[in-house]
């Protein structure tokens, strides 16, 4: 009977989530259409090109849509109110979680960021929902299980929320608030409560999440992507491996500082890790690479340069990078109980 429900959900999560139907219809396609062999550089290349775009933009469109459903819950005076309830660790864990469920990109949570301050909430607890709202992501979860298996995206959370709430706690053990700017004290969100949703309201919020979501990041998953299928069809594993191969004891962090110049959503890193993975390169590699590109990108730190003075920055920074370097390397050590 236990084997007949593990099977049953085997079969759910390769048809629904990794889409194997469609990796067949692709391969087809390649094979009799373009008349290329699907496992050599070029047919392999469209092949992992063509897959990896569909099935992103499937999953992405589902599943942003229904958690934007849910996120419509969760407009940003809520948001303020429910954190301001909790002080202390239990603060630092609710803004992390809250991060969560949040459609909010690295560069968009800092005008929440500002609100939150200005409203009087703890630094420490506004920084765990800055750490944690890029960097965690539901949607993210599910494309992680599509393209690895749920052990990883688990762990990713696991990990994500950990950070957020350790970064959080340490700033806020630090009483860094005289290092945020003045102005955003002068700052308020709104105290008036969000006019309430009907349901048509809630669906077609989550209609136009879609549509802005996959219009900021369509280019990025192409990019991603087009690295993706480079990395897995052109370049040899063995140069590969010599730079970020878990022989290498630099290799997280030569991945760590080579995503911090990067800008994309999680989604445009997916295809990236995925053909690293494929190549031989630690699973702790690769998160903190992913880690690195939505919680430490260049542009995010512009941003947040602007509200908060260096001292407090560089504090952020250090942090956050620490944390993901521990991640990459304890990763990397146990990878054998999640592949």
């Amino acid at each position: 009977m236990m084997e007949g429900i593990s099977l049953f959900f085997s079969w759910l999560n390769d048809q629904l989530l990794k889409m194997t139907w469609l990796s067949d219809l692709i391969r087809l396609l390649v094979e009799k259409v373009f008349g290329l062999p699907a496992d050599e550089r070029i047919g392999g290349s469209i092949h992992f090109f063509l897959y990896d775009t569909i099935k992103i933009f499937i999953l992405l469109s589902v599943l942003i849509f229904a958690i934007s459903y849910i996120q419509s819950y969760f407009p940003p005076e809520r948001t303020r109110k429910i954190l301001s309830r909790f002080n202390g660790i239990g603060g630092n864990i609710l803004g992390a979680l809250l991060g969560t469920v949040t459609p909010f990109c690295s560069c968009s949570s800092i005008p929440l960021f500002i609100g939150f301050t200005s409203a009087g909430l703890p630094i420490g607890v506004t920084f765990s929902f800055l750490i944690s709202s890029p960097l965690v992501d539901l949607a993210s979860v599910l494309l992680l299980a599509s393209i690895f298996n749920w052990k990883i995206a688990i762990a990713y959370v696991v990990v994500g929320l950990i950070l957020a709430v350790i970064g959080g706690t340490v700033i806020s053990r630090l009483k860094m608030e005289k290092y945020v700017e003045p102005f955003v004290f002068a700052n308020k969100l709104a105290e008036s409560d969000a006019p309430a949703m009907t349901r048509m309201d809630r669906l077609l919020f989550a209609r136009d999440q879609v549509k802005e979501i996959i219009g900021r990041v369509w280019l990025y998953i192409l990019i991603g992507v087009g690295i993706g299928a480079l990395i897995h069809n052109w370049i040899p594993e063995n140069i590969i491996t010599a730079v970020l191969g878990q022989k290498n004891i630099f290799s997280v962090l030569i991945a760590t500082v080579i995503g911090i110049p990067m800008y994309a959503d999680i989604f445009g890193t997916l295809p990236i890790a995925e053909a690293l993975v494929g190549k031989g390169v630690g699973i702790g590699t690769v998160l903190a690479l992913m880690m690195a590109v939505t919680a430490l990108s260049l542009p995010s730190m512009v941003l947040l340069k602007k509200v908060v003075k260096m001292r407090l920055l560089v504090t952020f920074a250090v942090i956050v990078t620490i944390g993901i370097l521990i991640i990459g390397y304890v990763f990397n050590a146990f990878s054998f109980w999640l592949i």
